[in-house]
């Protein structure tokens, strides 16, 4: 089956595009773990990018990666385009993790990665639904979802920095 057709699809397997139009290969992020987070610039939880930001200067490197993807999904909350998510972003909270180009995450038109993300026959670890902007998605070593995280969970929260530091 092809890449996206899932018959074995792995998160190793997903190219996406990045904020800045360059592919971006989710193979390159073997042995590290990673928090994917769908994110908005007009949401209540916008300010999390902070500590998003904060979680990634601390644990960010060689063992740890925020894969931000900008979504549109909720409430109009993302209206603005690649570039101006990503002057938004740097402007504010002065991010530096990896921004994904804006996706759909639920829908007749999801992203193929979020669908790997949200089905247990394609994820082997659970169903879920993203039910609004930073949701987050914990993502082992070894390239399996672990935990999936309310948005309204903090990214600073005992429980992701417990995570990050096992």
């Amino acid at each position: 089956m092809s890449l996206y057709g899932f018959s074995q699809a792995s998160f190793y397997d997903f190219v996406v595009e990045d904020i800045n139009g360059n592919d971006f290969d989710f193979s390159q992020l073997a042995g590290k773990k990673v928090m994917i987070v769908n994110t908005a610039s007009k949401c209540g939880f916008t300010p999390q990018y902070e500590d998003l930001e904060k979680l990634y200067k601390e644990f960010g490197g060689n063992d740890f990666v925020i894969i931000g993807f900008p979504a549109n999904n909720f409430l109009h909350q993302e209206p603005g385009t690649n570039d101006e998510i990503k002057e938004f972003c740097t402007l504010n909270y002065g991010v530096s993790f990896p921004m994904m180009g804006k996706i759909s995450v639920k829908g007749s038109d999801m992203h193929e990665f979020y669908k790997w993300l949200t089905q247990k026959d394609l994820n082997e670890f659970q169903d879920s639904k993203v039910s609004w902007n930073f949701q987050k998605y914990l993502i082992s070593k070894e390239g399996k979802l672990e935990k999936v995280i309310s948005p309204k969970t903090k990214p600073y929260d005992s429980e992701i920095v417990e995570w990050v530091k096992m």
